[in-house]
C-alpha cells in the first residue's frame, strides 16, 4: 500500500482519487476551493459532454495535440470503460449528435456527484499545494562487472531522476509527505471555478519545462460591428470555414452564435483550436449560411423566393431565407437601396446575394480570454513524463494527470476522456512505480 496525495480534485483528480483507492492505496486528496469538481459544472453547457463513444484510433484523431502520448493511457481505458464506470456509479448515459455522451438527466451535478462517490474513501483535505518536496536521490554503489568491458564500447547506464518528490507543503504551511505525488490542478481556463495554474509552478519546481498556456475552445474576438448587430442571434447547420492567410484550416457545419464581442457557439469553439500564431498570421471566418445548397441551386430559391414577394421590399424579400436579425445586416451589406422592390432586384445583384450568404465573412482579431476557454492548450511537456505511468522523468514519485499536460482535443468529449484516462493509467501503475523507488 502507498500513500498517495493527489493536488487537485476535478475531473483527472477525482478519478485518480478513487482508482488509487480501489487499487488499496492511501489517497489524500488537496483541494484549495470550497467545492470539488466545480468545473465539471460548466462543461458541456452545463450538461457535462463525459466523453465520445468512439474507438479508440477514431479518438486520437480528435485529439488536437500530442496524440501519441496517449496510445497507453487511452488503449487501457477507451471511452467504453468511461461509460461503463459511470453506469456503474448509477448515472444513465445517452450518446447524441457526433456520439457525445451526455447523463440522461442533462445535468453535470450528477456527474461529479458520481465522481465524488467514486472517491468518497480518499481523504480530501481544504487546503493548496504550494511546494514540492524534493530529496536529492544518492545513488548506489556499482558491483564490479562480471566481464571486463570493451573499452572501444564501454556500456552506457541511462541516468535516472536525480531527484524524487516525497510531498507537498501547503499554502496552510503544513507538510503532506507521501509515496506518490500526482498533479491534477488542471489549466488556467475558467479561474472562478479554481483554476489557477498553480500546477505548472509545481511542475517547474522539478525542473520540468512548460509549454506556454493558451486559450483553446474559446469564443473568437471580431472587431466587425456587424456582430454586435446580430448578437444573441444563433445559427444552426451552417458552416463555418476558418482560414489563415486566406488558407482553409477548418472547416465544419454545425451550430454557431453572434456575440457583443465576435462570434461563439460550438463550431467556433473547435476552429479556436487551430488558430496558431496571430501575430505571425491573419484569421478570418467564412460562414455558408446554406450549406445544403450550391450557389445555383440558392440562386433559384432566391428568384421563386423574390417572384412570390415580388411588391416587397428588399428587406422584407428575405424574411423566407434569413433571421430577422440578419435581415437588415444583410441588406446593409448587399449594398442595394432599402426600397427596391423584391421583382426590381437585378440578376447580378441577386448573384452577390449568393456570395453574400455563401461566404459571409467574420474577420478574427483574438482568442478569447483564457477566464472564459473551456480548456488551455499548453502546459507540462509531454516529453518529459512516462505515458505509461504519468510519471516525471525529472522526478521519481511525481506524476501528472489530465489538462495540466500538454495535450488538448477538440469539443466532443474528448477532452474529458483525456483527464480519464491519464488518471486511471497513474493509478493503474502505483504498485509498479512504487516498488522501483
Amino acid at each position: 500500500m502507498a500513500r498517495v496525495l493527489i493536488v487537485g480534485a476535478g475531473a483527472a483528480g477525482l478519478m485518480a482519487a478513487g482508482a488509487a483507492v480501489r487499487q488499496g492505496h492511501q489517497v489524500t486528496v488537496l483541494e484549495h476551493t470550497e467545492k470539488p469538481g466545480q468545473k465539471i459544472l460548466v462543461t458541456g453547457k452545463g450538461r457535462c459532454n463525459v466523453t465520445n463513444d468512439c474507438p479508440a484510433e477514431e479518438f486520437l484523431r480528435h485529439v488536437r495535440t500530442n496524440p501519441r502520448f496517449l496510445y497507453s493511457s487511452l488503449g487501457a481505458f477507451p471511452p467504453a470503460k468511461t461509460m461503463e464506470l459511470f453506469e456503474g456509479l448509477g448515472v444513465e448515459l445517452k450518446v447524441e449528435r457526433g456520439r457525445r455522451v451526455f447523463p440522461v438527466s442533462d445535468k453535470a451535478e450528477e456527474i461529479r456527484q458520481a465522481l465524488l462517490r467514486y472517491a468518497q474513501d480518499a481523504d480530501i483535505v481544504y487546503d493548496g499545494a504550494k511546494k514540492l518536496l524534493l530529496e536529492d536521490i544518492v545513488p548506489e554503489a556499482e558491483p564490479a562487472p562480471a566481464a571486463a568491458e570493451n573499452p572501444r564500447h564501454p556500456k552506457k547506464k541511462k541516468a535516472g531522476p536525480a531527484r524524487r518528490c516525497v510531498g507537498v507543503r501547503g499554502t496552510s504551511g503544513r507538510e503532506y509527505r507521501a509515496d506518490a505525488v500526482l498533479v491534477a490542478t488542471g489549466g488556467v481556463s475558467y479561474p472562478t471555478t479554481g483554476s489557477t495554474g498553480d500546477g505548472y509552478k509545481l511542475a517547474q519546481q522539478a525542473g520540468h519545462t512548460l509549454v506556454e498556456p493558451v486559450p483553446s475552445l474559446v469564443s473568437l474576438v471580431s472587431r466587425d460591428p456587424d456582430c454586435k448587430k446580430m448578437m444573441g442571434l444563433a445559427l444552426k447547420n451552417v458552416t463555418l470555414t476558418l482560414l489563415e492567410d486566406g488558407k482553409a484550416i477548418f472547416d465544419e457545419q454545425g451550430e454557431m452564435l453572434f456575440t457583443h464581442f465576435g462570434i461563439s457557439g460550438p463550431l467556433t469553439l473547435s476552429a479556436s483550436s487551430h488558430l496558431g500564431d496571430m501575430k505571425k498570421h491573419k484569421y478570418h471566418a467564412e460562414i455558408d449560411l446554406k450549406p445544403a445548397l450550391s450557389e445555383e441551386q440558392l440562386y433559384d430559391r432566391i428568384t421563386r423566393d423574390f417572384a412570390l414577394l415580388a411588391n416587397h421590399a428588399a428587406q422584407g424579400a428575405l424574411v423566407k431565407l434569413l433571421p430577422s436579425s440578419m435581415q437588415p445586416v444583410m441588406v446593409a451589406r448587399w449594398g442595394i437601396d432599402p426600397a427596391t422592390k423584391a421583382n426590381q432586384i437585378t440578376r447580378e445583384q441577386k448573384r452577390e446575394l449568393v456570395r453574400l450568404m455563401k461566404h459571409w465573412n467574420v474577420p478574427i482579431d483574438a482568442r478569447g480570454d483564457l477566464a472564459h476557454a473551456v480548456i488551455t492548450s499548453g502546459g507540462v511537456s509531454v516529453r518529459e513524463v512516462d505515458p505509461r505511468t504519468m510519471q516525471s522523468k525529472k522526478a521519481l514519485g511525481l506524476y501528472f494527470a489530465g489538462e495540466v499536460l500538454d495535450v488538448d482535443a477538440y469539443t466532443g468529449g474528448y477532452n474529458l476522456q483525456i483527464a480519464f484516462c491519464t488518471a486511471q493509467s497513474f493509478a493503474r501503475n502505483l504498485d509498479e512505480t512504487s516498488q522501483s523507488r
